[in-house]
């Protein structure tokens, strides 16, 4: 074996702070994998860290990562956090003696763990190597290309620049920001032959420079699916937010061919809470990025196709198929459709707030503005749970966090969890019966007048950071005429639509979660009375599901 062939190898890097301990687990994997993998040992968190960036400039790979819990300095899962930003493939392995089951068990929400072994591990070829063995054929097969990093210029204040950093961002395309007045910036629209007075310019990881582009032109450079791969399908989902992706989910892992179609990004609104606390199965909480993530993988690795920025405009039945059309003109058909659309977040109807809509006035929780935000004062509207999870993640950047409230308390619309959290950090404030009667500004938003609605005094107070999270309104107008809907455009399904829909055909009553258009179905925050939770909103999807194919048996 050549010199360059023993620099290639990926490592394998163990961490304990107990010498005798480290040199023992060290010697033991280098027995079994040192002729495929070279063994990398710390004795401390630090030290651990500083190789892996060394591993890292020398552009080779880290296939494991073994670390002991209890640590001084920088526990195990402490390390493990800070070594997935620089290897985030890596397998991740807890080492931890039987007291700190309970901890390594919380480490696999925290960090993703892969897997926790007990301390000792006697003999290593029952307890230690078949575990490696499987973590690190994960690995081999992985997909372990870095990320390509996207580049995009724009200004700070600039409505479409922040329109697109957050698209990238819920998209988990890997980008790098870069205000108009940084040298850096200037270099690029060189390069790229541009004088910055159309922004944003976003350049691609192979050197393509898109100016001003749309989301779908930006989907497709940055290798985002936007093109079906068949004109019929059995199930279409429209939405794809936690319903939408649950169906998907299901419908994939039990042999439908199933397309999912999102405007944006999956995800939903709950993509964008920085910590969903009260979700089954996560008891440290997990981040609404990440359970996306999750069930978008989890949704390709059952076959299932998604495109993004594709915006259905209308909804036809033709005989036996039923048929979305897009804003652009094409169509996609197929036997089955789920509407899981969700709702948005309603606009706040101030003087002035409008045109500051991106620059300072935002609807729903960006988690890309949450730096921007240090050292001074955000403002948040409504009293909810998204609300509260959005006043927890801007408590760790911003100077104080005000949450205005028009009622009396948070009690009525906010779970007991979140109160709780909002009332021990110390620069979260609530202003109750308070509303937003005006903003203003330049550039940007400057100051917002607050008007309390008991005592009609109005107060004009400086700040630069306003996120609403009033209403639910849905977003079905484009389905007048052909779904049944109530009065503030919620879709009506099952026992709701009454006793003889309009349009309905057939002779038995529609199923649970089916519209008055037989084999469209409805399901999460878009459906009439659906309860506004997470997890109520994966279970319809799956149990539209199970109705879709109750639905294909009896047609």
């Amino acid at each position: 074996m050549t010199t360059a062939d023993r620099v290639a190898r990926p490592s394998i890097l163990t961490v304990d702070d107990d010498p005798a301990v480290s040199r023992a687990v060290a010697r033991d994997l280098r027995r079994m994998y040192g002729e495929h993998y070279r063994i990398v040992r710390a004795e401390s968190g630090p030290q651990a860290l500083e190789a892996l960036h060394e591993i890292k400039l020398r552009g080779e790979e880290v296939a494991a990562l073994l670390a002991d819990y209890r640590m001084p300095q920088m526990s195990g899962i402490e390390f493990l956090e800070q070594a997935m930003d620089v290897f985030p493939q890596a397998r991740r392995v807890l080492l931890t003696a039987y007291a700190d089951t309970d901890a390594a068990i919380q480490a696999i929400n925290v960090v993703d763990l892969d897997h926790y072994l007990l301390k000792p591990w006697d003999p290593p070829e029952q307890n230690l190597y078949p575990v490696l063995d499987e973590q690190l054929r994960a690995w081999a097969v992985s997909d372990r290309q870095p990320p390509q990093r996207v580049r995009v210029i724009g200004h700070r204040w600039s409505p479409r620049s922040y329109e697109v950093r957050d698209f990238l961002a819920r998209n988990n395309v890997p980008f790098r920001w870069h205000a108009l007045d940084e040298p850096e910036a200037r270099c690029l629209l060189t390069a790229a032959h541009q004088d910055g007075t159309t922004l944003p310019v976003v350049v691609t990881a192979q050197g393509t420079a898109l100016v001003d582009p749309s989301d779908a032109e930006l989907a497709a450079e940055v290798g985002l699916s936007t093109q079906p791969s068949a004109e019929f399908y059995d199930l279409i989902v429209v939405g794809g937010g936690p319903a939408g992706l649950g169906a998907a989910v299901y419908g994939g892992s039990e042999g439908l061919r199933t397309v999912l179609v999102e405007r944006i990004a999956t995800g939903g609104q709950a993509g964008t809470s920085s910590r969903i606390e009260n979700y089954l199965g996560f008891p440290d909480g997990v981040s609404g990025g990440q359970l996306t993530e999750r069930a978008r993988r989890q949704a390709v690795k059952f076959g299932v196709e998604l495109l993004t920025t594709r915006d259905v405009v209308a909804l036809e039945r033709r005989g036996a198929a039923r048929v979305v059309r897009f804003g652009d003109g094409t169509e996609l058909a197929a036997h089955t459709v789920i509407l899981a659309t969700g709702v948005s977040y309603r606009l706040l109807d101030a003087p002035g707030l409008g045109e500051l809509t991106g620059r300072g006035v935002y609807y729903g929780a960006s988690t890309t503005e949450g730096p921007n935000c240090a050292g001074q004062d955000v403002y948040l509207v409504g009293g909810a749970n998204s609300a509260g999870q959005a006043a927890v993640y801007f408590s760790g950047h911003a100077r104080k966090v005000v949450i205005l409230v028009r009622g009396d308390s948070l009690e009525s619309s906010m779970s007991r969890y979140l109160i709780d959290q909002l009332a021990a950090i110390p620069n979260v404030e609530v202003r109750t019966h308070t509303e937003v009667c005006g903003g203003a500004g330049e550039d940007h938003l400057e100051t917002l007048t607050l008007l309390h609605n008991k005592t009609g005094e109005t107060t004009t107070v400086p700040a630069g950071w306003l996120f609403a999270f009033i209403g639910a309104a849905p977003r079905t107008d484009w389905l007048d005429g052909t779904l049944e809907r109530d009065e503030h455009g919620f879709l009506l399904a099952g026992p709701d639509l009454g006793g003889s829909p309009s349009g309905w055909d057939l002779e038995r009553a529609p199923y649970h979660l089916e519209t008055n258009v037989p084999g469209v179905f409805v399901a999460g925050d878009v459906r009439a009375d659906s309860v506004k939770r997470v997890a109520s909103a994966v279970g319809e999807g799956a149990m539209a599901v199970t109705l879709v194919h109750r639905y294909l048996e009896r047609s």
